[in-house]
């Protein structure tokens, strides 16, 4: 009662005076609340790649430096106590020199990389084409190309997969197809074959291509082919003096969400390829639950990340010396 008499009294001056307080309060506790939410911002993101990535990695590295043995699970400990209660460390690089001695692991390294490496260059030669035809479409049809794009996602990936199956064997439609247009007299061996695994590569990683093409081309300023245009430069050769150079970072995107996981993939080759198909991803599932040998397993899935880290850092450091070059 007596502050609401003293603001009656004071007015207006009373009011801003408080006014003024109250902000100066909210204006030096602000700072505090932003450092606190920024924090946590931050570190949401940071505990998910610890706790999905971080440790099932550290895991895995442990094994790799284990050795085989009868039991559950059939790896040694390499942290051991002995008899003077010492921990003893127990690190075995044996592993890794086994790989790296046996033709049999090099040959599904360079064969996964020849599959992935190739599927990638015929996913960019399709995906390029038609992310550049959405992305210069008008109105209604772009949504609907963009939606036909998206729209494998919506199922299965091994029932996509599977389909490829009957589409492929010797009374599908595809050899159908070739029989009812005269090119084949009799049904060939498309299943189980290197071209049925480039086919089921190339189908189930397209859209990972089409889309950061599609970003780059969408946000191109097409005053520059206009310009291009003015200065005597045809269609052709515009595209690959402005188009193309402008789009090199989706190129790059494109290419690293095909090739990386297209090098471990298990299901297309083991459902599509024959049995000659050699690739790390069938090697590793075969180590872990045919042969039960963990340690190797482990040793392979930490030489393929390292691999493709690698790559992937090497080919950031060329992009960024082109940056600094243009």
């Amino acid at each position: 009662m007596v502050v609401m008499a003293w603001l009656s009294c004071r007015g207006s001056d009373a009011m801003s005076v408080i006014g003024l307080r109250l902000r100066q309060v909210l204006v030096r506790q602000s700072p505090m609340r932003q450092g606190v939410g920024r924090k946590l911002v931050i570190g949401i993101p940071y505990l998910w790649l610890a706790l999905f990535f971080l440790v099932p990695f550290l895991i895995v590295l442990k094994i790799s430096f284990s050795n085989v043995q009868l039991s559950m699970p059939p790896v040694e400990p390499i942290l051991v106590f002995a008899a003077n209660q010492v921990v003893q460390l127990r690190i075995h690089l044996a592993n890794f020199s086994f790989i790296f001695g046996d033709s049999l692991y090099v040959a599904a390294f360079s064969n996964s990389i020849k599959v992935a490496g190739i599927s990638t260059l015929l996913a960019l030669l399709l995906g390029y084409p038609m992310a550049y035809g959405i992305a210069r479409v008008r109105g209604t049809l772009r949504n609907i190309l963009f939606l036909l794009v998206v729209l494998p996602f919506f199922t299965s990936f091994l029932l996509r997969v599977y389909a490829w199956i009957g589409l492929l064997g010797r009374n599908g439609p595809l050899n159908a197809l070739l029989m009812q247009i005269g090119v084949i007299h009799e049904p060939i061996q498309l299943l189980q074959t290197d071209f049925a695994v480039y086919i089921g590569m190339v189908y189930s990683y397209l859209p990972f291509m089409i889309l950061p093409l599609y970003a780059a081309i969408e946000k191109q300023d097409l005053t520059l082919l206009e310009a291009a245009a003015d200065l005597g430069c045809r269609p052709v050769r515009a595209f690959f003096s402005v188009t193309l150079p402008l789009t090199k970072e989706g190129i790059f995107a494109g290419c690293l969400l095909v090739f990386i996981p297209a090098v471990g993939e298990y299901v297309i080759p083991a459902l599509l390829g024959g049995p000659d198909t050699l690739m790390i991803g069938r090697v590793v599932w075969d180590e872990f639950f045919a042969n039960r040998d963990w340690p190797v397993a482990s040793a392979l899935s930490i030489i393929l990340l390292a691999l493709l880290s690698g790559l992937v850092l090497l080919l950031q450091r060329v992009q960024a010396a082109e940056k600094s070059a243009s």
